[in-house]
């Protein structure tokens, strides 16, 4: 099976940052093979550069950010998640501030992007040679994220809150039986009602709209209707691909996830990557 590394042709996507609520534009272009994923600031004046990988993690408060020194870029993992579902393990990100956009709060804007820059070539989720021998597992209390030694990629992601819109809902998915396109990507971030000034009062979402994300209150949706109807748990799932990205390509195994977090989505690459 031929398996493009790269895009054929650079492609352009500007929007609001969710939390910095900034208008940025980003610039996806070819990258040389083994170069990896990695963003340029273009904004700054010596251009600096950041890899995409589980080192450079800054933080992982309601997103992940990636820095080197004291340049960052923030909400990476949406777009990561798509480069790495369509295989593209080499690309040049450049951003003209510190937050990618959130467009319309799911993948699927950066995933038609891709698409339509690449070849009629079957697509292929890459995955890392090294095996895993035993499982790894992360917890904080009741939450968990984990490796665990299996014949095929699969990922499943359980969330569960206490509101009925929500509830407890589960999603598992398998690259070679379903498309990311058209399962995972279209899944959009989502908020809590009674959380959103709290989280505005600390600097956060900023650029959160009922455009780009899905907000439940105690009497459901306040913005329906749904794309799927465990849209979150599936966007949960989208999060966790796009934080095991920063590994450049994971080993196969099924990673299984319940009430996690980016915190625990990258506690868990740090744990993967001592093994590769």
């Amino acid at each position: 099976m031929a398996i493009a590394t790269s895009l054929n042709q650079p492609f352009t996507q500007s929007g609001v940052g969710l939390h910095s609520g900034l208008e940025t534009q980003v610039n996806v272009l070819p990258a040389e093979p083994g170069s990896g994923r990695y963003f340029v600031r273009v904004d700054l004046r010596d251009q600096p550069t950041i890899p995409a990988s589980i080192e450079t993690v800054k933080s992982t408060v309601l997103s992940t950010e990636l820095a080197i020194e004291e340049t960052s870029v923030r909400t990476v993992e949406h777009l990561l998640a798509s480069l790495l579902a369509l295989g593209i393990t080499d690309a040049r990100i450049e951003i003209n501030g510190p937050e990618v956009p959130l467009l319309d709060g799911s993948a699927a804007p950066w995933v038609e992007a891709i698409s339509g820059h690449q070849p009629a070539l079957p697509v292929q989720f890459p995955v890392s040679e090294v095996t895993l021998t035993e499982p790894i597992w992360i917890a904080d209390k009741d939450a968990f994220v984990a490796a665990i030694p299996a014949p095929q990629l699969r990922f499943t992601y359980g969330i569960e809150f206490d509101l009925a819109a929500i509830g407890q809902q589960w999603h598992s998915w398998q690259p070679d039986r379903e498309s990311f396109s058209t399962t995972v990507a279209p899944a959009r971030t989502f908020g809590l009602a009674h959380q959103i000034e709290t989280l505005r009062a600390q600097g956060l979402i900023k650029g959160g709209s009922l455009d780009n994300a899905l907000v439940c209150g105690p009497e459901g949706w306040l913005n329906p209707p749904l794309r799927f109807a465990n849209e979150p748990a599936r966007h949960k799932l989208l999060d966790l691909v796009g934080d095991l990205s920063l590994l450049g390509v994971p080993p196969v195994a099924h990673y299984l996830a319940f009430k996690a977090s980016h915190h625990l989505h990258v506690q868990l690459a740090r744990k993967i990557a001592q093994l590769i």
